[in-house]
């Protein structure tokens, strides 16, 4: 995948270029189920990253999509869900490029690339709270 031009989605079968405004999210999604939250955020429930099932949040900024975000519907088991996120994400992008100690006994992981910030991380937000992001950062 050439995460610099924007994210595959294997189910739907959808390839999501950065910089599209709502309007052509909607259209890629046109025989799939996407959820319109606000008008710079929806969500689906997918398949990427061969295999990981998940939803992921579609976040706009200035009307051009800006960041991705992967979470589960249920955290009954919040280490299962961290480690199946950080299995897909290493298996598809390498290892991180930056490893730090994290919140509630998890790591902090961020993966660089020109133009694109990975991060996962757990922290204390009423709670556990995962965030697995790709961000588009120029």
């Amino acid at each position: 995948m050439n995460i610099n031009k924007g994210f595959k989605i294997n189910a739907p079968d959808v390839f999501v270029p950065w910089g599209i405004d709502g309007k052509q999210l909607i259209e890629l999604f046109a025989q799939h189920s996407l959820k319109y939250i606000t008008t710079t955020y929806y969500t689906a429930n997918c398949i990427s990253l061969n295999g990981l099932n998940c939803m992921i949040g579609f976040h706009f900024e200035k009307g051009c999509l800006a960041e991705l975000e992967f979470f589960q519907s249920n955290y009954d088991d919040q280490k299962k869900s961290f480690d199946e996120f950080q299995e897909h994400f290493v298996k598809e992008f390498g290892e991180p490029t930056h490893t730090t100690e994290g919140n509630e006994g998890f790591n902090n992981y961020e993966w660089l690339f020109n133009g694109i910030r990975i991060i996962h991380l757990v922290y204390d937000r009423f709670g556990p709270e995962e965030h697995m992001r790709i961000k588009k950062i120029n």
